[in-house]
């Protein structure tokens, strides 16, 4: 087992370990449609074992960026299926994230419509919409009736990114968004049966991802934790709490059979990943580089050491199309150019050399 050698992760066979991480890029407009760009993006990076889209909202109170693509309209259906045609075309497995945004956007954002969140409380600082940046507003707290709609339409979304033609779906339960803010004892001060207890904290989020591996197929669905990130005030700063939560969380879908738990953590050998691996009890992809850029050599180690069957790869797989190439050869990479990560157009986008390209 190495990190080129192929895998399975639950439905999804993947010819190596190396996976492109979920990166908000903002390149589908305003109608959140994906367009000739980003196609060509995601049909560059094929040869990564698996594609894990940028977020995409399944509703529109959900969407937490401008130029953000969706999966509620027609229009969005088939511009991602023309993303999952062309990675299919040459190769590649492509899964989509499914992200409600929570409290973390604003009316200027998505449509002038109200912004969701387990407990009426505002994240500190200010986010960009379409009028420049503004302060975060204060969310609504979701009934139970309306977060019974908005699992419905986590459910609709991912049965769209099925039907656009995309191999499975990854929920995203992580960084300080929606289902993450159930979870966090810092943005979830409700009283009622999705708050108070690790038990009820973790409860709707255990709803969501049921009703979704019921309607796709669990074994096309991924879900994606951040445990102890600390970000946008999903805070979780007590190790005993978050091993109750998360563990509760994971105990609860094992039996399900997801195709596979994808962690976000600075120490994705340590106590705490490995402990909810274990209670996950299916395919890991560890995920180190959010403070840190992934290296070669850390993923290789994860692999070989088998504290992981996949490595998640952020900012490289930006800057290098031709990512696997480079790693199995140990050729040079190119670097990527963080001041094009939220732009928009091409430059940064589409415009990374390929290795022929570069040795030319």
């Amino acid at each position: 087992m190495d990190l080129f050698s192929p895998v399975t992760l639950g439905d999804l066979e993947l010819a190596n370990r190396v996976v492109m991480a979920p990166l908000t890029r903002m390149r589908s407009g305003a109608a959140g449609v994906p367009g000739d760009l980003v196609v060509e993006h995601y049909r560059q990076r094929a040869g990564l074992g698996l594609i894990i889209t940028e977020g995409t909202y399944p509703r529109y109170e959900s969407q937490a960026f401008v130029g953000q693509p969706g999966i509620v309209t027609d229009e969005q259906v088939a511009g991602w299926r023309r993303v999952a045609e062309a990675v299919h075309a040459e190769g590649g497995r492509i899964v989509m994230q499914v992200m409600h945004g929570g409290r973390v956007t604003h009316p200027d954002v998505n449509g002038g419509r109200r912004v969701e969140a387990p407990s009426a409380i505002a994240i500190e600082g200010a986010g960009h919409t379409e009028k420049g940046k503004q302060a975060y507003p204060v969310p609504h707290a979701l009934t139970v009736q309306e977060a019974g709609q908005v699992r419905d339409d986590f459910v609709a979304g991912s049965r769209r990114a099925i039907e656009a033609g995309l191999d499975g779906v990854e929920l995203h339960v992580a960084n300080g968004y929606l289902l993450h803010e159930f979870l966090s004892p810092a943005s979830n001060q409700r009283d009622d049966v999705y708050g108070g207890s690790p038990e009820n904290r973790a409860r709707f989020v255990i709803e969501v991802v049921t009703a979704v591996a019921e309607a796709v197929g669990a074994g096309r669905v991924g879900l994606r934790i951040s445990p102890e990130h600390n970000i946008q005030g999903a805070l979780e700063t007590d190790r005993d709490d978050v091993l109750a939560t998360y563990g509760t969380l994971l105990d609860a879908l094992r039996s399900l059979g997801l195709a596979y738990l994808s962690v976000l953590h600075a120490e994705p050998a340590g106590e705490l990943v490995q402990e909810l691996r274990r209670r996950f009890a299916g395919p890991l992809i560890a995920n180190s580089g959010f403070g840190t850029v992934t290296t070669r050599e850390e993923a290789v180690r994860l692999i070989e050491a088998a504290h992981a069957d996949a490595v998640a790869v952020g900012r490289l797989a930006i800057a290098n199309p031709d990512l696997v190439e480079r790693w199995a050869g140990e050729h040079p990479e190119n670097e990527p150019d963080a001041a094009t990560f939220y732009a928009v157009g091409a430059e940064g986008y589409t415009d990374y050399p390929v290795l022929a390209a570069s040795r030319g």
